[in-house]
């Protein structure tokens, strides 16, 4: 009986080892997942930047001029 207890809390510290081990993996592969996607958005920003900026300017010409108010006394 005893040696089943002993097995058994062997078992639970094991396992307490373990669970502790992978919060600090998981931590890294988060941190690895948001590096990339940094990553991701800066070059998605650099590559279509100009891109929209010259499909705004476009639109921005197009668009009529906002008629003069004038102010009332």
């Amino acid at each position: 009986m005893l040696s089943l207890i002993a097995k058994f809390q062997t078992l639970g510290f094991t396992m307490k080892n373990r669970l502790q081990e992978e919060k600090g993996a998981t931590a890294v592969e988060y941190g690895i997942m948001v590096g990339l996607i940094a990553v991701v958005i800066i070059a998605v920003v650099v590559v279509l930047g100009p891109q929209l900026a010259a499909m705004f300017q476009g639109v921005s010409d197009q668009l009529p001029a906002a008629p003069a108010t004038t102010s009332a006394p």
